[in-house]
């Protein structure tokens, strides 16, 4: 259960200045992406459907905002250590841009079941890339390690105030762009994407419903909460590797999850596979398993939600090839 209501309060309070500020001053290195209504969509479910374009992000996901939010607030003597960061691949794709523009070194720990077409995009922006046996918890688990045996910052994929803040700009341009919205759709890792935008959207639209998706072959933030505490949930074999793995023990994302989540949808890949051919039928768009999630979420539950405005957060784009063609064959 959350540790104290208080210390949530207090989380709440910093990131959601946190996420203000990035919001203020992440430009334009970070882009406004477009929030696209789509007809489609919103034809077959009896709702108003936007799709808020993330996959159209530099590096292609979302990954980007809270890496770049991280490294700008580094101090210079951090900078000059150089950072560390764990991946399943999006992550790490952002960290390294973040950090050769910043002119930083940057070493990113991968899991041995990282796609082999994100490693290759890791280096070709900078980044020396370290694969460690086992899952992504393993490589966050070694990242850390290694960054306190170095002296070197840390940079995390969900479990950093900094990080989320930069996701949670997400949440600020979904309420600029629709401040009518009745519910917002997002597929859930870690819990970093959700937490910005959950944390940015229960000051600025109380309203509006914040919904957690989630593949039901890897669904560890889903199982931890149901059960009131982190623990290792087994993962099979998912679409959405991108937003795969266990929990870091500790994530400040899953106090925030209890508290900002109003409801929580499970997906097949079935569906999954059926919302990634979706949109590249019906939008042109080449998107991701983890933004394939998100989608199938919405378009399960939106017989519930008939005349709502719902947004949907497609994540990322970078899927390889072969999947995505198998995927929407």
């Amino acid at each position: 259960m959350i540790q104290s209501t208080r210390g949530t309060d207090a989380l709440l309070e910093t990131l959601y200045t946190g996420i203000i500020d990035a919001h203020a001053t992440i430009r334009p290195a970070v882009a406004v992406t477009p929030l696209a209504y789509s007809e489609r969509f919103s034809a077959a479910t009896g709702c108003h459907v936007y799709l808020k374009c993330e996959h159209q992000q530099h590096t292609g996901s979302f990954k980007y905002r809270g890496a770049y939010n991280k490294l700008r607030l580094l101090s210079r003597e951090d900078r000059a250590h150089g950072v560390i960061a764990a991946t399943s691949g999006n992550h790490g794709q952002a960290v390294a841009l973040a950090a050769r523009l910043a002119q930083v070194s940057a070493t990113v720990y991968t899991s041995a079941g990282t796609s082999p077409y994100k490693l290759e995009a890791m280096r070709a922006l900078g980044a020396t890339v370290v694969t460690v046996p086992g899952g992504s918890l393993e490589a966050e688990l070694e990242a850390v390690r290694q960054a306190a045996l170095q002296g070197r910052p840390y940079i995390s994929p969900y479990n950093d105030v900094d990080v989320i803040a930069g996701q949670g700009t997400v949440g600020v341009e979904i309420h600029e762009q629709q401040p009518q919205l009745d519910a917002v759709f997002a597929s859930i890792g870690g819990g970093g994407l959700i937490s910005g935008i959950g944390t940015a959207l229960s000051r600025l639209n109380p309203h509006a419903q914040i919904i957690g998706c989630w593949p039901e072959q890897a669904a560890a933030m889903y199982h931890s909460l149901q059960a009131g505490h982190i623990h290792p949930v087994p993962q099979g074999d998912t679409l959405a590797s991108g937003s795969a793995g266990n929990i870091y023990p500790g994530a400040i994302t899953f106090d925030l999850c209890q508290r900002l989540l109003n409801r929580s949808v499970l997906v097949t890949e079935e569906e999954i596979r059926w919302a990634m051919k979706a949109v590249a039928v019906d939008e042109h768009w080449i998107i991701e398993g983890a933004a394939g999630v998100s989608l199938a979420g919405a378009l399960k539950v939106a017989r519930t939600m008939r005349g709502k405005r719902l947004v949907v957060v497609l994540c990322g784009r970078n899927v390889d090839w072969p999947v995505f063609l198998k995927a929407v064959s």
